[in-house]
Formats: C-alpha cells, sequence, structure tokens
C-alpha cells in the first residue's frame, strides 16, 4: 500500500465496523485466530494490528462496538469477528517469534488460524518450518503483501520478497507448497474482480457477496497448479482473463489445511490507527467488497479440513487413515509396481529399506507406482521424504529429474538442483482426487552424464 490520507468515506460507512452484522448467524464452534505483530507490521505508516494491546486485545475494550474501541488499522476486522461470539483472538508481539509445537500460549499450534499482514522482516528458517508445519496438520494461513519495494523498516526485505521466501525455503517444501508465487510488481490503482462463482465460500459468504476489491499501490500473484492442483484465483485484475497470471485473491490448500493471500494491504486498512500514522480506510471503501473478501476468508480459514467449501474435507470421511500398502518399502517391491530400486544399498530416512531411484551417470528412468482409492468425503495428503545427490555441478540447469504424478498429471516436480545432505519431506495435498481410484507414480529421470540419485522413503498418503 502506499499510505494515502482517509478518504472522505460516508459517515454511516465509517460508523459501521461491517454493516448488517448482527444478522450473520455462524455455527457454534468458537475459533482462535492469532494475529501476527512480530515482523514489523507497525513499521512507518504501516499499523498491521487490531490493537495496541497484546496480545489480548479485550483488555483494551472488552466489548467493542467501533473501529474506535481497539486502536490499530486492523481494528475494524478483528471487532468484526469480536462481534459474532464465534472467535478469540490474540495478537503474537513484536520480540516474539512464531513457533509451532512448543509450550508457548502464543505457539501455532493453539490457534485454528494465523494472519501474517504484510511482515516487513524476513522469518527465521525455525519460524518458516513452524508456519508450514501448521498449515500441513490443519491451520489456516491468510497472507496479505504489499508492492514491490513496500520495505517499511529499510532492511531490506519486503513482503513480496519475505512471502516467496517462505514458499521456496521452509525445510518442508521449498517449491511454491501453495502453487503461487508473489510478483515483483507495484500496480498504482484497480478494482480487481471476483470471478463467477455462486457456491465459493470465500466469495459468498455469510459476511457478504464479492464483486471487486481495490488497489492502491499492490501487486498480483502467478498460480502454479503444476505444484500445487488446489490453487485457485479468485479475483484478477480488471484487465485479465482469469488464469495462471495477474490474480490478486488466492486460495489453496497445504496437507489438512488452508491458505489465502491477498495482494494489497489497503484492502484490510479502516483508516484509523496509532496517532502519526498517514492511512487510507479501504475497508468500507464504498467501490470495493473488502470487508466481506476479508471475513469470508477468516471464516473458510479457521474452519481447516473440518469444514465445507474446499479442500475436499467436510468431516465425513468414509475411511480416514493410510491408504498406501507398504510405504516404507520394508517389505520389498510388496505392493509397488516399477523398477527403481528398493533395498538397502542407500540410507534410509527410517527403517532398513529405500526406494533408489537412477544414479547411474547414463539414461535412465527408474518408476515406483501404486494404484490407490481415495475415500469420498475426505481430505487427502500425500507426504514422503527425498533425499537427493548428485554430481551436477550446475546452478541453473535441470539435467536430471525426478516427479510425482496422479495419473495424468503431474503433482511435484524436483531436480538435481533440490540437491541436499539429507533427507527433505514434501508434502501434497490429493483432496481434488476424493472418491476416485488413482495412480500415484513416482518417476526417476536422468540424462547420459553426471549422475543424480534421487532416494524415497517413508511415503503416506493419508485421508481424513
Amino acid at each position: 500500500m502506499r499510505p494515502l490520507p482517509a478518504a472522505a468515506i460516508a459517515a454511516a460507512l465509517t460508523a459501521a465496523v461491517l454493516p448488517g452484522l448482527a444478522a450473520v448467524s455462524h455455527a457454534a464452534t468458537t475459533h482462535r485466530v492469532l494475529f501476527d505483530a512480530s515482523k514489523a507490521e507497525t513499521a512507518g505508516n504501516a499499523d498491521w494490528i487490531i490493537s495496541t494491546s497484546q496480545p489480548d486485545p479485550l483488555k483494551q475494550n472488552a466489548s467493542p462496538s467501533s473501529d474506535k474501541d481497539w486502536t490499530g488499522a486492523l481494528s475494524s476486522w478483528g471487532i468484526a469477528l469480536q462481534k459474532t461470539g464465534q472467535y478469540t483472538l490474540d495478537t503474537l508481539p513484536a520480540g516474539n517469534t512464531i513457533t509451532y509445537g512448543t509450550s508457548s500460549a502464543l505457539d501455532l499450534k493453539n490457534f485454528d488460524e494465523f494472519v501474517l499482514p504484510e511482515p516487513n522482516i524476513r522469518l527465521s528458517s525455525a519460524e518458516k518450518t513452524a508456519l508450514l508445519t501448521f498449515v500441513q496438520n490443519g491451520g489456516g494461513l491468510f497472507l496479505v503483501s504489499d508492492h514491490t519495494g513496500s520495505d517499511r523498516n529499510n532492511d531490506g526485505w519486503d513482503s513480496p520478497k519475505i512471502i516467496n521466501d517462505i514458499l521456496t525455503s521452509n525445510g518442508v517444501d521449498n517449491n511454491d507448497p501453495f502453487g503461487f508465487s508473489v510478483d515483483l510488481k507495484n500496480i498504482s490503482s484497480d478494482h480487481p474482480v471476483a470471478i463467477s462463482d455462486p457456491s465459493n465460500p470465500v466469495l459468498n459468504g455469510s459476511f457478504g457477496s464479492v464483486k471487486h476489491s481495490l488497489i492502491a499501490n499492490g501487486t498480483t500473484f502467478t498460480l502454479k497448479p503444476a505444484d500445487n492442483p488446489n490453487v485457485k484465483g479468485l479475483l484478477y485484475l480488471s484487465t485479465a482473463s482469469p488464469g495462471n497470471s495477474n490474480a490478486f485473491f488466492v486460495t489453496s490448500t497445504f496437507g489438512q489445511g488452508r491458505v489465502a493471500i491477498w495482494g494489497d494491504s489497503s484492502t484490510i486498512d479502516d483508516g484509523t490507527g496509532e496517532s502519526g500514522k498517514t492511512l487510507y480506510n479501504g475497508w468500507t471503501d464504498p467501490t470495493a467488497d473488502n470487508a466481506a473478501l476479508a471475513l469470508n476468508a477468516t471464516a473458510w480459514l479457521a474452519q481447516g479440513s473440518s469444514g465445507g467449501g474446499g479442500g475436499g474435507g467436510g468431516g465425513n470421511c468414509a475411511a480416514p487413515g493410510q491408504l498406501l500398502a507398504n510405504p516404507g518399502f520394508e517389505s520389498g517391491t510388496t505392493s509397488w509396481s516399477g523398477n527403481a530400486t528398493i533395498g538397502t544399498g542407500q540410507t534410509p530416512h527410517s527403517g532398513t529399506r529405500d526406494a533408489a531411484f537412477d544414479g547411474t551417470g547414463t539414461t535412465t528412468t527408474n518408476t515406483l507406482s501404486q494404484t490407490v482409492s481415495v475415500p469420498s468425503g475426505c481430505s487427502a495428503s500425500l507426504s514422503f521424504w527425498l533425499r537427493v545427490s548428485t554430481a551436477e555441478t550446475t546452478t541453473t540447469s535441470k539435467y536430471d529429474t525426478f516427479t510425482v504424478a496422479v495419473g495424468a498429471s503431474t503433482v511435484a516436480s524436483f531436480s538435481n538442483l533440490d540437491a541436499s545432505s539429507g533427507y527433505v519431506q514434501h508434502t501434497v495435498d490429493l483432496s481434488a482426487y476424493a472418491g476416485q481410484s488413482v495412480t500415484l507414480k513416482f518417476t526417476g529421470a536422468e540424462d547420459y552424464e553426471k549422475q543424480t540419485t534421487f532416494v524415497l522413503d517413508d511415503t503416506a498418503l493419508t485421508a481424513s
């Protein structure tokens, strides 16, 4: 966002957090949402907090009714959720780190959803792994990017670079696990248009229908369905057609969790905040449906694998559990077809056996496949551990490749460029295949010189 003076929005709009909010009906479940403030979200004119009372905004005002009752440019967002009675909200204050699986009360494991609004400090390796693990295990992640060059604390990292770094260097899946990347753009002005999808709960949810958003200096996203087939663009630039480019609001799934990303922080800004901040009211801008979009997306993300409207889940999985037979290759070739080497010649991730592909330094193709039925009504997640070692010295060319396919669709791919000293776990959401019988196939392909060995172990295709 390029900070602008507060627009002269009609008094009826600025006085209301969201018109008609009291009439919204929700399930009885209380969802736990954590807003991040640890990544310089208040640097410069930014003020991306729900309240200055942290971690608990209720200590500023336990019964907020307007955006002035909590201090922060995201106060309208937080108060709208608070007024439903179905959300508990906290903030991760500055000086804290993002964690998963610790004893901290603000650990991600204690929450259903994490909101990362235009981060301006690069996440550490441990934080990125925690974030991906959180989503993988059913958490909802709401990312808000801004335009390239929006480095508010002058540390060399802006939100597009930081989010792309999360997607490519996280220790869980470094190949755009959510199926999108952030474009390094600065689009000055636009009103992105929603796709036509009446059944989509983000565009047509309990908080209202979404037709447009707005850009006041923001960016877009490139979709990569080959990396994650569940990625979906929901709004696109007004001059663009829906496709893999120029998406402004995107959703996806990963493991058991859900992800959404928005291309401009102007959209979540309610124009009010801490003293001295120059802010812009995009939340109630009458030319856009930003409040409905933010709140519908928050509700969808917080539901995780137990909610409807995405990921193939609905709490009605016909047969949950591991779908693959002999997933760690401990029974040799049992249940697997193909010519990869299953045995003890390589160091396994666990147990005594693994599956090795290629490694000859000559033109070689090795495969392993297994046919499974994904139960209807289920979320389905494929995970596996892969170790890549190579004699190739290039840092730019993919000479030897390893692909994962479901039927005719490639859902993940790796190469000699992914060489590492040890195993790396990767996860692919296969919920789109619920109710189908599919063939899962791993293929290693090596060219005519310089060996690359791909070692696979501890596979799992889990329905829930």
